[in-house]
């Protein structure tokens, strides 16, 4: 499980050994030798250098940042990354160990954790149509009243006092990690940042959520658009075997907290990823989260498209 407990383990590294691996014995003759993987990165030269970025790619297919990771690596002329990754995937504690030799960041959801600590409680999955009515009434968007809201309250008492309350504020103090974790790579490790806005996947470019911009504004660093074309039709599946194909990546001008969204600036500390904060600064979370979707949407083939609009 993801949990603070966990997430103070991690250790991240300027030069990442796993990533060093993954680049070197894996990709270079998948791509080379077993196919042929053209990668091309268009507008590279606005990547800034001599300082760390948070990266905002969309997110077409499972393995749609290796190629981006496996170029900047080759280059020898940017720092590693990191990744903000679905803590989904460390359920396996096998992928779990390699996920951390390859400096990822975990970002567990308010859903995971509720699923988890279910799971701890009762030694069982969690039933879809129960989890979906838990979560409604812990987020507030539902009244007990039916058969399924009644199971629902059941399984809240079950699993403790005040569960709701609590899992909202375990939440927030592991997105606290989580942060702590961004800031290090960031500003300790001299690693860039990888994030996909959308916070799942899809080949048609989604809604975006507001955590990277929570991020961008609480630390200041500049954000690097990058629009991912044709990754899905090299990996087709859920095994990270590329075909042959060409993927083109379109690097965005930066985007600063001086410059292009400066009128989204908080010029104050504030508590990331709180309840508090997303209520006392929507406007600007969602303004830097219009303005980053409206850049990559900008940057990609049509058929990615979904039509966002910055104001």
């Amino acid at each position: 499980m993801i949990d603070i407990e966990y997430l103070q383990k991690i250790r991240l590294v300027s030069k990442p050994f796993g990533q060093l691996i993954v680049g070197n014995i894996f990709l270079l003759p998948n791509y080379h030798l077993f196919a042929k993987v053209d990668i091309r990165i268009e507008n590279i030269e606005r990547i800034p250098r001599g300082e760390n970025v948070i990266f905002a790619m969309n997110h077409t297919d499972r393995f749609n940042y290796w190629p981006f990771q496996y170029k900047m690596l080759k280059l020898k002329a940017y720092p590693f990354t990191t990744v903000w990754v679905k803590a989904k995937y460390y359920k396996n504690a096998f992928l779990a160990k390699g996920l951390d030799l390859c400096n990822l960041i975990p970002v567990p959801s308010l859903g995971y954790l509720i699923e988890e600590f279910y799971r701890k409680k009762f030694n069982r999955k969690m039933d879809r149509d129960l989890y979906r009515v838990v979560k409604d009434i812990i987020d507030g968007r539902l009244e007990a009243a039916g058969p399924q809201e009644r199971a629902a309250v059941e399984t809240l008492q079950a699993l403790g006092d005040h569960f709701a309350d609590f899992i909202r504020g375990y939440y927030e103090a592991v997105m606290e990690k989580v942060a702590e974790l961004s800031r290090t790579a960031l500003f300790e490790k001299n690693l860039n940042l990888i994030i996909f806005p959308e916070g799942t996947r899809s080949v048609k470019l989604g809604e975006g959520r507001t955590g990277l911009a929570q991020l961008a504004l609480h630390t200041e660093k500049r954000i690097v658009p990058v629009a991912c074309n044709n990754s899905e039709e090299v990996y087709t599946g859920s095994l990270p075997f590329a075909q042959s194909g060409r993927i083109i990546y379109r690097v965005g001008e930066p985007l600063s907290v001086y410059d292009q969204i400066k009128d989204y600036r908080i010029g104050e500390p504030f508590r990331i990823f709180s309840h508090e904060s997303q209520q006392r600064y929507r406007e600007q979370f969602e303004g830097v989260t219009r303005i980053v979707m409206a850049s990559i949407e900008g940057m990609l083939d049509e058929k990615y498209r979904r039509g966002y609009a910055a104001t």
